[in-house]
């Protein structure tokens, strides 16, 4: 009796593999089709993309909205990735900066329609979580402990980490979105003008809690990226 609990657990697990399996499968094509086809993408040329008919899809997604809600929590995964290596390596303050940004907008300019689909939300139901909201709380919580460590080195605290950390990640936001829509800058020199504006704000917000940055000293930070936050 036993063996056959056990057998049609295995048959239950397989098959939920099984089905994680497609849905990625499924994801990864509508990111081949955004990419081509941009943000107003039908069903029918994802299905095309993934090489099955569209009636496949809505085995997998309640709708298409569904389906966006995925393709963002995948781009945030995205972001994350990029930015695990320029977070994990010791390197002067400023650059560490510098080498987060370009991480980032790498990401974004691999997946341009992607990260436009994202940004604008209109895919959103009003009664679905906002994965671009939980991946952003996510980043502001990575931004508030790199904050919170400064000022413990420095036997200083401050209740603005947390204000502080989301104001920077919301300007980083609506300066990608002008940039996806705008156009006219290439990628190095976003890369450059968002580092400014990130380095000044980290620069100006640890110096009014009386934390004097030098630039140019390595920074290793003591991060948990394991335990941050994910979608």
């Amino acid at each position: 009796m036993d063996e056959g609990v056990n057998h049609r657990d295995g048959r239950t697990e397989r098959w939920r593999q099984h089905r994680l399996t497609r849905r990625k499968e499924f994801v990864d094509a509508a990111f081949r089709a955004l990419d081509r086809h941009g943000p107003e993408v039908a069903m029918a040329d994802i299905a095309r993309e993934a090489g099955v008919a569209k009636p496949r899809l809505y085995r997998h997604f309640t709708d298409k909205a569904d389906l966006f809600v995925a393709v963002a929590e995948h781009a945030s995964e995205l972001v994350w990735e990029r930015l695990r290596p320029a977070l994990s390596e010791p390197a002067p303050v400023r650059d560490r900066v510098r080498q987060c940004v370009q991480a980032y907008f790498a990401a974004v300019a691999e997946h341009p329609n992607v990260f436009r689909m994202v940004g604008d939300r209109r895919f959103l139901a009003a009664n679905r979580p906002d994965p671009v909201a939980v991946g952003n709380t996510a980043m502001a919580g990575l931004i508030a402990a790199v904050f919170d460590q400064y000022l413990r080195a420095h036997d200083a605290r401050s209740t603005g980490t947390l204000p502080w950390a989301h104001g920077l990640v919301g300007s980083v936001e609506a300066a990608t979105r002008w940039w996806l829509v705008d156009g006219t800058l290439d990628r190095e020199t976003i890369v450059e003008h968002v580092s400014v504006l990130v380095w000044g704000a980290m620069e100006a917000v640890l110096s009014s809690a009386g934390v004097l940055v030098d630039p140019e000293q390595p920074l290793d930070l003591d991060l948990d990226l394991d335990a941050l936050p994910r979608l």
